[in-house]
């Protein structure tokens, strides 16, 4: 069993030598570093042993110890008796053969991604690197592969930042289903085996739901989110939802001391995504988790949500989002102050699936023709206008927004203000009224001179008019997907 001791004594040294103290009041003077507020869009990658079954979503290991859960029923069919064939019997299965990291980064790049963030450790707590906590680890099995570390050397190598996610907390209660009946998960478990500890599953929407996380497990998780900083050094430490629970607070303190003081010590930077108010509002970056806010907002934030609305891994039946409709997330999210983070699910052998691919390249293909509306840019005095509201909050993305032509979006960047509509007009004409000739007395109006209009991608220049009903614009240019106009004011 791995001895935690040096590496807490370290961490507390960290602490205590650096800029940052693991209390509130010292880490809300954290600024969130410029290359990540310009970045604008990244990748997300949930890949591990839950895409051997590729069935239901990436929470297969503990649906499957779910009495009557589809996952349980279709186990047994498929695999047999949970006591002859557990979760942790599909790692030899998981040998991804065909896992290149060089090709990932080729396609990530192509995408138009300016940073990859892999999951580092997911619920089942099957870690996706090299490490000296626990032997449960893709170096040392199945793979056989450091898959952080080689995606880390490949995407630093194309010029994009690598983060890493640890969703590593909730392994507190995620297979504690499999006591409930005869499976391979039964007591004695210890630290160091796999299922540990596999406690019982009550309201993890409880703040202080009982059991509570023990001192030991905290302590664990603590050294295990230190060796992903200490070995990769990655710009971005991505947490999911379970961490705001009540007994984690005074270990989230000390992470983020620990690794805001490594990172300023390598002179590097730092960023930490998390949910729920799990941070100190202005410690950290918040996430909504497959959603986004209806205005823009005064700090900036992200978004995580997938190619395919029923699943994070890779599935045989996942149902996919279409290009057009995570560029306008995208655009609306950017005006607002955000930045998103798109995840896809490679399956078991390494290989990503044509339709991610093809979804990434589509994407990759419109920011190569309109990107300088989205990277570094920043918000205008207005996020947008339209008919079309925004549902505010997590998992709504798999509403249909149906936009207009008459839905733009605003980004200015570079000495230019972009106009991005969402929805190409059939008959080429649009009216901004954000943008029209207005009474000079009213200070909230926009008074500025446009010189000049061009739509990005299209070598014609549209005609144009100003009257008091707005900016009146008309191309010849026709698309799927959202058309952006590019003003120069003065």
């Amino acid at each position: 069993m791995y001895d935690m001791k040096p590496y807490l004594e370290t961490i507390e040294k960290v602490i205590a030598e650096g800029p940052y103290q693991d209390n509130w009041e010292s880490l809300s003077v954290y600024q969130v570093p410029e290359w990540y507020r310009r970045a604008k869009f990244g990748i997300f990658i949930h890949w591990g042993i839950y895409s051997v079954p590729a069935f239901g979503n990436e929470w297969y290991s503990r649906n499957m110890y779910v009495k009557d859960s589809p996952e349980y029923k279709h186990h047994i069919e498929t695999y047999g008796k949970h006591t002859e064939f557990g979760y942790k019997d599909f790692i030899p299965m998981f040998a991804a053969e065909k896992f290149n990291a060089a090709e990932w980064a080729e396609l990530f790049q192509a995408a138009g991604a300016k940073y990859v963030v892999p999951v580092a450790e997911h619920h089942d707590g099957f870690q996706m690197y090299r490490s000296e906590i626990s032997h449960w680890n893709a170096y040392e099995m199945g793979p056989h592969k450091d898959v952080l570390g080689e995606l880390s050397k490949s995407c630093r190598d194309r010029g994009m930042e690598i983060g890493a996610s640890s969703h590593r907390v909730e392994h507190w209660f995620f297979m504690g289903h499999g006591k409930e009946f005869d499976s391979d998960i039964h007591e004695p478990l210890e630290r160091g085996d796999f299922y540990w500890p596999s406690m019982p599953e009550r309201n993890h929407h409880d703040l202080y739901s009982e059991p509570m996380p023990s001192e030991e497990f905290l302590q664990d998780w603590l050294v295990r989110t230190c060796e992903i900083v200490d070995r990769y050094r990655p710009k971005i430490v991505y947490f999911d939802w379970w961490i705001q629970h009540s007994a984690v607070k005074p270990y989230l303190m000390k992470f983020a001391a620990y690794y805001y003081n490594r990172a300023a010590e390598w002179g590097s930077d730092a960023v930490i995504n998390y949910k729920h108010d799990a941070f100190l509002f202005g410690t950290a970056v918040p996430d909504v988790e497959r959603g986004q806010f209806a205005d823009v907002k005064p700090y900036f934030w992200q978004t995580d949500t997938a190619v395919a609305l029923n699943s994070w891994g890779y599935t045989k039946n996942n149902r996919y989002r279409q290009a057009s409709e995570i560029i306008c997330d995208l655009v609306d999210i950017v005006s607002k102050n955000g930045c998103l983070l798109l995840n896809i699910g490679p399956k078991p052998d390494g290989t990503i699936p044509e339709e991610d691919k093809n979804l990434l390249l589509e994407i990759g293909k419109w920011l190569a023709t309109n990107g300088e509306a989205i990277y570094n840019t920043q918000v205008w005095r207005k996020y947008g206008e339209g008919p079309t509201q925004i549902v505010e909050g997590q998992f709504s993305d798999g509403i249909k927004k149906n936009f207009t032509s008459q839905d733009f979006r605003f980004t200015t960047g570079s000495g230019y203000l972009y106009v991005t509509a969402l929805k190409c007009s059939e008959d080429g004409k649009y009216c901004i009224t954000s943008l029209g000739e207005q009474d000079a007395s009213r200070q909230a109006n926009f008074h500025g001179i446009i010189k000049d209009i061009e739509v990005l991608g299209y070598d014609k220049k549209p005609t144009w008019n100003r009257t008091e009903e707005g900016l009146l614009l008309e191309t010849e240019m026709r698309s799927d997907k959202p058309v952006v106009f590019k003003l120069r004011i003065e």
